[in-house]
């Protein structure tokens, strides 16, 4: 029913692999270069977040620490920023940009920008459907039960729903930073920001891209059976 050997399972796989390692290398020459570049606002990433959180009515939103690389990430849980330290401390256009792009997502949640929350509301059914498709992806097709194998498939839609959802969240975020850094910064700050942010963007737009894929897939191969 379903063969690791058809053309269409490679094709997929290929397609995740050249997207993914052609996304990931362009977002980590983008942010390189701009790393080396001092932001026109002389201050550090988390010191730029603050001013704009403060400025758009997100001034209750906290900033921390985490570690790793490019591990950045606003949490609507507890309200916090969470910049790794490259760009909490770094006052570079690169950190600038990241800090100010998790900035955006506190202020869409202090706005109430509603694909944020068709996003958050989403999180607990996709954490579930992420841990159990496959399972029931396998169960069914070991079985032979295309009943079971439809549930799976429903399942997984909800992680091609997240992320298709996730593009304008991350978009609008992005929006938001550019917009602010062309008010607050300088020529170089916007021009940055863009580049990094635009890099950034893409490798959602690749990881949604593929999940579609998968989800034709599934569904073609589920119809014809």
């Amino acid at each position: 029913m379903y063969r690791y050997g058809d053309i269409g399972y490679w094709f997929i796989v290929i397609i995740s692999m050249v997207l993914g390692g052609l996304t990931q290398a362009y977002i980590r020459k983008t942010y390189d270069k701009w790393s080396k570049v001092p932001s026109g606002l002389h201050n550090t990433g988390a010191d730029v977040a603050r001013r704009m959180l403060n400025e758009n009515g997100a001034s209750q939103c906290g900033i921390g620490r985490v570690e790793g690389h490019l591990t950045d990430h606003y949490d609507p849980r507890d309200n916090n920023l969470h910049l790794s330290s490259e760009n909490y401390t770094g006052g570079s256009v690169a950190s600038v940009a990241v800090a100010c792009h998790e900035a955006g997502h506190a202020v869409q949640t202090a706005k109430g920008y509603l694909p944020g929350k068709i996003r958050t509301a989403l999180v607990p059914v996709v954490n579930f459907s992420q841990s159990t498709w496959m399972f029931v992806f396998l169960g069914g097709v070991f079985m032979g039960m295309v009943g079971l194998v439809q549930v799976a498939i429903f399942l997984f839609a909800f992680t091609v729903l997240f992320q298709l959802v996730t593009l304008p969240v991350e978009i609008d975020a992005s929006r938001r930073a550019v917009r602010f850094l062309a008010d607050s910064g300088s020529q170089i700050d916007q021009q940055g920001a863009k580049q990094v942010l635009t890099a950034a963007a893409l490798t959602y737009v690749a990881g949604a891209l593929v999940s579609v894929l998968n989800l034709l897939y599934l569904l073609g191969r589920t119809s014809r059976r």
